[in-house]
């Protein structure tokens, strides 16, 4: 029976793929001696075409494909029956790029978070290291949170001896990406007494208060 092809795929297939260079896609009508229009989607949208490119054959260009690119689904379907269709989902390959904060200044015990953005496809393994030696993440005070797109390192009550270097060290496919984040640790500030200053300015005030009411009295007397 009539069927439609894209790039000779009579069923949905996955195209791999790179950014930069321009992607191709050729839906064809199969088995029918009928003029047949096209009609092409990029997710759930409604490409637009050109009148000379919908009748049997359609072509589209994805021209430059970018890193976004990647996961979107293209379908061809038949006009008059959507329910002949083919579907091609791009895997945009690419490496990390990391990116993050590269320098945090941080009170001594408070606490700080230091953001590796490590978005690629396939998804990177990560590791974090203190001036050169890998942090094994056995400590209480060490939490790492790790998503496809970014790898958190999370230090709580920062002390003095955390001062230092932290790299984010990613590895794919695609190689080795590091990027370092220097943590500089400055001593606590001390506490403002705000609750002394304000019991002391009450105190003034009163006393003075108090001192205009009996200078008050004894002028009254006089």
């Amino acid at each position: 029976g009539l069927e439609l092809s894209v790039n000779n795929h009579n069923a949905d297939f996955s195209l791999l793929t790179s950014p930069g260079p321009p992607v191709s896609l050729s839906c064809l009508v199969q088995n029918s001696s009928e003029a047949e229009e096209l009609l092409w989607y990029r997710g759930d949208g409604q490409v637009d075409l050109k009148d000379g490119n919908k009748v049997n054959i359609s072509n589209i260009c994805i021209s430059p494909v970018t890193e976004s690119d990647n996961g979107v689904t293209f379908t061809c379907k038949l006009a008059r029956d959507k329910s002949v269709q083919v579907s091609v989902i791009l895997d945009v390959q690419f490496p990390p790029h990391l990116s993050g904060e590269e320098s945090l200044h941080i009170e001594e015990e408070k606490d700080v978070t230091l953001s590796c953005n490590t978005k690629s496809n396939p998804q990177a393994h990560t590791a974090w290291y203190k001036n050169n030696t890998i942090l094994t993440l056995q400590q209480d005070r060490y939490q790492l949170h790790q998503t496809s797109e970014v790898s958190q390192l999370s230090i709580k009550q920062v002390q003095m001896s955390d001062n230092g270097t932290y790299t984010c060290v990613a590895t794919s496919l695609f190689g080795e990406r590091r990027k370092d984040f220097h943590l500089i640790v400055e001593d606590k500030k001390p506490v403002f007494p705000m609750e002394a200053v304000i019991a002391a300015a009450v105190v003034v005030s009163l006393t003075i208060l108090f001192g205009i009411v009996a200078q008050k009295d004894k002028i009254c007397k006089v």
